[in-house]
């Protein structure tokens, strides 16, 4: 029996000896990963000058502004275009063209204008009426009435008709309506092309539909604004209810996680066992009836899955499925009956814990900060690099043309050879990029601002994760709780962690961030292999991602355990990992049932909470109940302030249990350490709780004589 256990521990690493000097988490320690420190310090001096570069190339006008023909800006204030902020098309009916796919512009004129014409007018019949000066507005700027009519529309100076049309994300569009089933733009069913030709309106409307997609996207923005300008006190006020409710289900955890743990398995096997009755059922209805003896095999594959309803052999083969899986249940639950009450105990624990530090709570509102930060210096960061580059002309024509889509200078085109070559030809601008080193090293810039994204978010997670297990554990540690508690317990875990492991933290960050960098190129490959018909490219594509995702969730439970092991010895980040796996195979069964009994209580605390409140704020914006005197405010549209509650209401709870997740892991750690270390005698008492002794047959000699 010796010779086994200790071939097992063997496998398993080493416990840990006793210590008299342990007291829980150790204050004096030593910087732990230096170099990765000194690694994350570079990466982000020049993740910085990165920025520097992004933002001194970089213009977000691109973005927000429109761009003529020319790629001058419209509406952007110190501009020649600074009093013209609207983009019109010339020919919209061209925006509905392939091309556009391609290369992202549509092959017809653009100009900025001051407003949006309101009117439908042809340029022939303007030009022969007093309405030209109008019209002139929509023609390119410094246009002189000295062509003819043939020579002004073939050289694209002035579009063939004005549309009445209305702004729409600063891009004038077709104002398009529906009147007795028939599409209207204005009080027009047809439209001339300038060509003296009458078309039909609907030409116009794909057109449109093409170019910007949904028409009432710019109502809808601004209908769902003021749903949330008039509902938003009562968004908190349901925010609010969700943490209130979220607070008092950890409380409750002390005194209802037993019963709800236990509920939960005894409705399991009833559940199983009425599902083996009605297929026992079902197959005895069955017998004697036409064709219900016929095997699976014999019926084969049909797309019309109830066919298998009506045959016996598949009652039958649910009913042994469910015989078997209620077996498997009552044999865990007979065998695993200790070890659940072990974790029932330990959650019991962890909410008490949680009590005593409930500063613990709020800190999910400095990671969440953090993050935020993170996230906002990325997004700038990769918009200013999307948009460093230089305006970039090309040729575009209606009809075949040799010099189509090639590169262009407007200022010289119209005296160009290719001009000659294609008289219909325009050059207008297409897009933005260029050819100098600092463009063709975009990619590459915007991967390693992607990495440095990763890698930091990690570092801010690890950091909650540090804090709040260095906390918990004082807790454990306590002999006498809540006496023996240090006094800041979580400001003290959140200074060790930044003035000891800063590397390590950015150790275990940086292996996390590589694996999810090569799952966002595996994700980028995947999406340009689409196309290609390449079987086994694609079955190889999807093994790999399955693979690192596989690795990403391990890495992500290995430093979570690994983290909570710096927060107590201050270990580097590989001893830390090394005796953490270890320990935890060496107790895989007791992991496994709790973290499945967690897993299973957070859920159900997840569910009750945005449950309830999202209940509530349904019947509350659908005007179905009342809150004293006040009602709901009129809304456009009510599910805007409900989803706003509903996912509020889940990061809310998610950011509670994830504090009480690591508080739980946190003191389970410790109390398979305490187990370790420790055999209940006067020199090496016990610190778990009076119930998890009770529970394991443990006592402390010292108190059991006392």
């Amino acid at each position: 029996m010796g010779d086994e256990r200790q071939h097992y521990y063997g496998k398993h690493g080493t416990p840990q000896k006793y210590d008299p000097t342990f007291k829980g988490p150790i204050y004096n320690r030593g910087c732990t990963d230096v170099i990765c420190c000194v690694a994350l310090l570079l990466a982000i001096i020049g993740y910085v000058a990165v920025g520097v570069i992004a933002w001194t190339h970089g213009d977000p006008r691109k973005v927000i502004y429109p761009t003529d023909s020319r790629g001058e800006f419209c509406g952007q204030k110190g501009t020649k275009n600074a009093d013209k902020p609207y983009l019109f098309y010339f020919n919209i009916v061209k925006c509905a063209s392939p091309l556009v796919l391609l290369e992202f512009q549509c092959p017809t004129p653009q100009i900025c204008v001051e407003k949006c014409p309101d009117r439908y007018l042809t340029y022939l019949n303007a030009r022969a009426s007093t309405d030209f000066g109008y019209y002139k507005q929509f023609c390119v700027p410094g246009f002189q009435n000295n062509k003819g009519v043939a020579e002004v529309l073939r050289d694209g100076d002035c579009p063939a008709v004005l549309i009445p049309s209305k702004p729409l994300a600063r891009r004038c569009f077709p104002a398009i309506h529906a009147h007795k089933g028939v599409l209207m733009v204005g009080n027009e069913t047809t439209y001339e092309d300038g060509h003296g030709h009458r078309k039909n309106i609907t030409d116009l409307v794909e057109g449109a539909k093409k170019a910007n997609g949904v028409l009432e996207a710019r109502q809808l923005a601004m209908r769902i604004f003021e749903d949330y300008t008039v509902s938003w006190y009562w968004i908190v006020i349901g925010l609010v209810i969700a943490m209130v409710m979220s607070l008092l289900f950890i409380v409750l955890l002390r005194f209802l996680a037993g019963i709800m743990v236990w509920v939960m398995i005894v409705m399991v096997i009833l559940v199983l066992g009425y599902g083996i009755f009605h297929c026992y059922m079902e197959y005895t209805r069955l017998r004697g009836e036409a064709g219900s003896d016929i095997s699976l095999v014999d019926l084969g594959f049909q797309t019309d899955f109830r066919v298998y309803l009506h045959l016996r052999q598949t009652w039958m083969a649910f009913m042994i499925i469910l015989s078997i899986l209620e077996v498997i249940i009552i044999l865990l639950l007979i065998f695993l009956r200790k070890r659940i009450l072990i974790a029932i105990a330990l959650i019991k624990e962890a909410s008490r814990a949680v009590g005593y530090v409930m500063c613990s709570l709020l800190y999910p509102l400095v990671t969440f900060f953090l993050l935020c930060l993170c996230i906002a210096y990325w997004a700038s960061t990769a918009v200013f690099l999307s948009t460093s580059n230089e305006a970039v002309y090309k040729i575009f024509n209606d009809t075949a043309c040799p010099v189509a889509g090639k590169t262009c200078n407007p200022e010289t085109f119209p005296s160009s050879n290719e001009s000659h070559l294609c008289p219909g030809a325009h050059c207008q601008f297409a897009f933005y990029g260029g050819e100098s080193g600092y463009h063709r090293a975009l990619l590459g810039l915007q991967i390693f601002n992607a990495f440095m994204f990763f890698w930091l978010a990690n570092f801010v997670l690890a950091l909650g994760q540090v804090t709040l297990a260095g906390a918990f554990a004082s807790y454990y540690w306590a002999l006498h709780k809540p006496d023996d508690l240090p006094a800041f317990p979580l400001f003290s875990a959140f200074s060790r962690a930044l003035r000891y492991h800063t590397g390590s933290l950015a150790f275990g960050a940086l292996i996390l961030a590589i694996v999810q960098i090569i799952r966002v190129m595996l994700e980028y490959l995947d999406q340009r292999l689409k196309a290609a018909q390449n079987k086994f490219a694609k079955f190889l594509m999807t093994c790999l991602k399955c693979c690192f995702w596989c690795l990403e969730k391990f890495i992500k439970f290995l430093n979570r355990n690994a983290y909570i092991m710096i927060a107590i010895y201050g270990t580097n980040f590989c001893t830390s990992a090394r005796n953490a796996f270890f320990l935890l195979m060496r107790n895989i069964i007791r992991v496994a049932v709790l973290d499945k009994v967690t897993d299973f209580l957070f859920l159900l605390g997840k569910l009750l909470v945005v449950g309830s409140v999202g209940i509530l704020a349904f019947f509350f914006f659908t005007h179905r109940i009342r809150i004293v005197q006040d009602t709901a405010p009129p809304l456009h549209y009510y599910w805007v302030p409900i989803l706003t509650v509903i996912v509020g209401s889940y990061l809310i709870a998610h950011g509670f249990f994830s504090v009480y997740g690591m508080c739980v892991d946190t003191l389970f750690l410790c109390f398979l350490e305490d187990l370790e270390r420790n055999d209940g005698s006067a020199e090496r008492p016990y610190f778990m709780s009076s119930n998890l002794k009770k529970l394991l047959n443990k006592t402390n000699k010292k108190l059991a004589d006392s």
